[in-house]
């Protein structure tokens, strides 16, 4: 079976819970002013942190450098570049870290695609 077209879709799947969490964080006046830094954001944190990961992996770059920049990319970046306070960056990181294992947790139980996560076993609900 061709899975090739599920990294795309995770992308965009990923991209739009990007968006939303920044939607959370900030006020709705600030995201309208800053829609073309998140945007731009998201081409890198989500992207470009997406495809390193992916094609790190595969192309034999050791773990501490596939994983970890993207990771350092969604931690570091937003919080700086769109200027969160204290609170808001707290609230950030915990959405950002929570939604890895929750676009998983989606891909695998209602479609059976695992290679999001693909350590982390979650049951297709097809097969219950």
């Amino acid at each position: 079976m061709n899975t090739e077209w599920h990294f795309p879709v995770m992308i965009v799947a990923s991209m739009a819970i990007f968006f939303l969490i920044v939607r959370i964080v900030l006020p709705k006046n600030d995201f309208r002013l800053k829609r073309n830094k998140i945007f731009l954001l998201s081409l890198l944190v989500v992207v470009f942190g997406m495809l390193f990961g992916k094609y790190g992996a595969s192309s034999g770059l050791p773990w501490w450098l596939y994983y970890p920049v993207p990771m350092l990319l969604t931690v570091l970046l937003p919080p700086l570049l769109l200027a969160f306070k204290k609170q808001q960056t707290i609230l950030y990181l915990i959405l950002s870290f929570l939604s890895a294992p929750f676009i998983h947790a989606l891909f695998s139980f209602f479609l059976g695609w695992t290679e999001y996560m693909p350590f982390w076993k979650i049951p297709f609900f097809g097969d219950l």
